[in-house]
């Protein structure tokens, strides 16, 4: 369940973002867009995955929350602050005039 969630939120991330920049820049930028988004994604979750063997046992917490749940928050967690810091004047409007 925590696992369809994540990628949910994955796709739409990432929907929203081809649609933003095809409007603001052109459909090459949002395709090069979405691939860095696939990659990071399916590396970090190779990443955290090796992190969540050394901390736990595969059956995890329970049954929501096994092994690839967990390595899935911690991808999302470190994958919010990047994004965040990376597309940040992506969603806010800037008055040039005030500058």
């Amino acid at each position: 369940m925590i696992t369809s969630i994540i990628f949910f939120g994955h796709l739409f991330f990432s929907l929203i973002i081809f649609t933003k920049k095809m409007q603001d820049e052109n459909l090459s930028s949002a395709f090069q867009n979405v691939a860095l988004i696939a990659i990071l994604f399916s590396v970090g979750w190779v990443v955290t995955g090796i992190i969540s063997k050394l901390l736990m046992e595969p059956e995890g917490f329970g049954i929501y929350l096994d092994r690839d749940a967990f390595s899935l928050i911690i991808l999302s967690i470190a994958e919010y602050f990047f994004y965040r810091m990376y597309y940040r004047g992506l969603f806010t409007e800037v008055d040039m005039e005030r500058q």
